[in-house]
């Protein structure tokens, strides 16, 4: 058995009221206490900022494709030739093409009634029953399109995220609207 020297447990229990009295270190408190919350003010911030660019990018893609639909550029518009087309406006989306689902409806002009209310976006564990073919071609239509894709937060646990409606992989959707006048040839 070993035992410890008197004079070593004197120090030591000199050395704890010592210690408690000190003041050294209390900058460093204030710090531990404050930077979990600006880590969050920052990381909602950019959570923020990026879920604006994706949605700024999303609906620019989107009217710059449906401007060139409507003009006649894709004489055979199909689901997947609009999906290429609007992805490759936005860079920022990871699998874009896999990720986005868009539909396209007639509204009626005799009543005005707008389409159904909108599905929600993708949810990668159904499967996926796409549009084949649209159609667009009849004069004077009023087609309503709408775009959602499913993207993930950036921090999904902190911030802005917690706000946000998730599905059950961490992604929100984004939606863009848009609408145009089929014109006569």
């Amino acid at each position: 058995m070993i035992h410890a020297p008197k004079n070593l447990i004197a120090r030591v229990l000199r050395f704890i009221p010592q210690a408690l009295r000190r003041e050294d270190g209390t900058a460093s408190m204030e710090f531990v206490l404050v930077i979990p919350l600006l880590m969050g003010v920052f990381m909602a911030s950019f959570e923020s900022g990026l879920m604006m660019t994706r949605s700024i990018m999303l609906e620019q893609a989107v009217d710059m494709t449906m401007r060139e639909l409507r003009l006649g550029h894709y004489p055979n518009a199909t689901n997947a030739v609009l999906k290429k087309e609007i992805c490759s406006r936005t860079v920022i989306f990871p699998d874009c093409e896999n990720n986005i689902k868009l539909e396209l409806e007639r509204v009626s002009t005799d009543d005005w009634a707008l389409p159904r209310v909108p599905q929600h976006c993708i949810n990668k564990r159904q499967e996926i029953d796409p549009v084949i073919s649209l159609n667009v071609n009849q004069q004077n239509d009023l087609m309503l399109v709408r775009v959602c894709i499913a993207l993930p937060a950036m921090f999904p646990s902190t911030g802005l995220a917690l706000g946000l409606n998730l599905d059950s992989d961490g992604e929100y959707g984004l939606v863009a609207t848009s609408a145009f006048v089929t014109e006569p040839s």
